[in-house]
């Protein structure tokens, strides 16, 4: 469904991604891990549009698609550490003002459904400057949901959320899993990688080292000894 094909990022005279060919497929979960430096925040900017690479394809179903398409826009849903919220709007101004923008069908059904997903519904007229960060990442991911993408691109998506939350969040995205929206996760939180992804890739030093299938196939234990050798190795 989404390929990267031989992508390098230059940021100034230093080669920060090198050849990195990776493919996400309909209905898979994948991870990307590695350790700080890597440049997993450059790889992610590349693959949601907010960053050209230098060289290489990004292609989606087969077509290339490039920095800010209306393509990408359309299918790929984002979550990076910006909120994109309005403090001074509520959770239900906020979604309203997105789902107008992305013209959603449907509107007022779908926001006040995806408010009880993500458990906000009480707080839904509430503005939201004085909510507690993660309230903030619940809804920013119910923003990220409400065009139904067939891509969710997640950067660490559990930072400054508590159990519940964690919990709720990981129902989310088994459940888009297996709806068959496909899934692309920036994370260094093992336990969440390994509880959700069919597979993990190690990014290290620009560059994808490694990649396995994880799901229901490797223990945790096991998932840190491969990574850990992987970015040990020379």
């Amino acid at each position: 469904m989404l390929e990267l094909r031989k992508m390098t990022k230059m940021l100034g005279d230093k080669l920060v991604l090198r050849n990195i060919t990776l493919s996400l497929e309909k209905g898979e979960i994948l991870a990307v891990i590695g350790p700080n430096g890597a440049g997993k925040s450059t790889f992610f900017k590349c693959t949601v549009g907010l960053l050209q690479p230098t060289s290489g394809e990004i292609l989606l179903d087969g077509k290339l698609v490039k920095k800010n398409s209306a393509e990408i826009k359309q299918r790929i849903g984002f979550l990076g550490h910006e909120s994109f919220l309005y403090n001074n709007l509520s959770p239900l101004e906020n979604l309203k003002f997105y789902g107008k923008l992305y013209k959603v069908k449907d509107l007022d059904r779908k926001t006040n459904e995806l408010l009880k997903e993500v458990g906000l519904y009480l707080f839904r007229d509430m503005p939201i400057r004085s909510f507690s960060r993660g309230m903030m990442q619940r809804l920013a991911i119910a923003r990220v949901l409400l065009p139904d993408p067939d891509i969710l691109m997640l950067d660490e998506p559990h930072t400054g959320l508590d159990q519940e939350a964690v919990t709720l969040l990981n129902n989310i995205i088994k459940n888009k899993r297996d709806s068959g929206t496909s899934i692309l996760i920036i994370s260094h939180d093992f336990e969440q990688v390994h509880a959700l992804a069919d597979r993990a890739a190690v990014l290290k030093k620009g560059k994808i080292v490694s990649t396995r299938r994880i799901r229901e196939e490797v223990s945790l234990a096991e998932m840190k000894r491969w990574y850990e050798a992987e970015v040990k190795s020379s």
